[in-house]
């Protein structure tokens, strides 16, 4: 394989108003699983948001963002929390119909993946 390692991500995304089904991203989620790696970064850009829709509350939907990546970050010994990295990062990609929402799965390799994080959040939210 070279040292490269399959890893998968998926894109957050903010829809202040669902019945419009407009979006901005504003985060991304990697998982590796032959690196033990999960990990995520959010930030919800306020013009953009209040640009889609202008009644939007910025500081609760960037609380919401951040509580949603919470998982990536929990005590793996904490009997609350899903059993592995991979099923947690199977819950936070599953589909939901909220404010913020999980994009499709992407796949890739990758040498790094906190390095593919820092690009893939740079490249599709900044």
């Amino acid at each position: 394989m070279n040292g490269r390692y399959p890893f998968e991500y998926v894109v957050l995304r903010v829809v202040p108003r669902l019945e419009r089904g407009e979006f901005i991203n504003a985060g991304v989620i990697v998982y590796c699983q032959q690196r033990d790696y999960l990990d995520a970064a959010v930030e919800v850009d306020a013009d953009r948001l209040v640009a889609l829709d202008p009644g939007a509350d910025v500081d609760e939907i960037t609380a919401a963002a951040n509580a949603y990546v919470a998982p990536c970050w929990s005590d793996l010994d904490d009997p609350t929390s899903p059993a592995s990295l991979g099923e947690r990062f199977r819950w936070l990609s599953a589909p939901r119909s909220t404010v913020i929402q999980p994009g499709p799965v992407h796949a890739g390799l990758t040498r790094r993946p906190a390095d593919e994080l820092v690009r893939l959040f740079a490249r599709l939210v900044r």
